[in-house]
């Protein structure tokens, strides 16, 4: 499936290019197969939806273009970089720098103040042009939070949670947002809340990439492409 609203600008370069890519692992004696020459380019300021079945290589997608994963064969390149040509260290800080991660489940530290939460990422990757514990709180207040900076998740209604976690995911402000299942765990009033951030966000010119079951979701994307036993599937 391919859906494509021509909007986008064709001059555009892209920030995400996977060429011939194929990805297996190795269980015991056995090669496992999980992506086949798959050929993707993400433009800089698109929206993305990755749709399809679990087991479908849908995951193992999402994380070459997060820096998580190296290809096995073929060509992953975020922002120019070729993920297979770079150390571990070199890896983690693009992804820290360069992407930020929402999860269905928030993966808040129970322990910790939404504040701290947010501020997690900056530990390890922080830009030396932006005052971390200033942009928190700045990204508190855009997210509606900033009376609850010092509330742990365990005080926070699932909607609010989503909203730290953006927040979290935003504090080095990354060219590139990767959503798993983000309204997953949500009604369907906080949802499209949340979605509605995503659309803003992209709308200043963010490139955002939402991983979705939810066609309701996936309507409001530029693109959206259909991972189904290893390929992407073209209509």
């Amino acid at each position: 499936m391919y859906i494509n609203k021509n909007n986008l600008p064709e001059d555009r370069l892209p920030i995400v290019e996977v060429s011939n890519v194929r990805k297996t692992y190795i269980l015991g004696s056995m090669e496992i197969p999980v992506l086949s020459d798959v050929n993707l380019k993400i433009e800089q300021g698109e929206f993305l939806a990755i749709m399809g079945p679990s087991g479908s290589g849908k995951s193992t997608l999402v994380n070459l273009i997060g820096c998580l994963d190296r290809p096995t064969q073929g060509q992953v390149l975020v922002r120019g970089k070729d993920l297979n040509r770079m150390s571990d260290q070199e890896l983690a800080h693009l992804r820290g720098l360069e992407i930020g991660f929402i999860f269905q489940t928030f993966n808040l530290v129970p322990r910790l103040t939404a504040l701290e939460n947010i501020l997690l990422p900056t530990f390890a990757n922080s830009r030396t042009n932006i005052d971390p514990k200033r942009r928190a709180k700045e990204l508190l207040k855009i997210m509606g939070l900033h009376d609850r900076m010092h509330h742990k998740p365990g005080e926070l209604s699932g909607g609010q949670s989503q909203r730290v976690s953006i927040a979290r995911a935003l504090i080095n402000d990354p060219a590139i947002l990767l959503a798993d299942e983000p309204t997953g765990n949500l009604d369907s009033r906080t949802g499209a809340e949340i979605l509605r951030i995503f659309m803003d966000l992209n709308t200043e010119g963010r490139t955002v990439v939402i991983v979705t079951h939810d066609p309701e979701i996936a309507k409001y994307a530029d693109r959206v492409i259909l991972v189904k036993d290893g390929i992407i599937q073209y209509n």
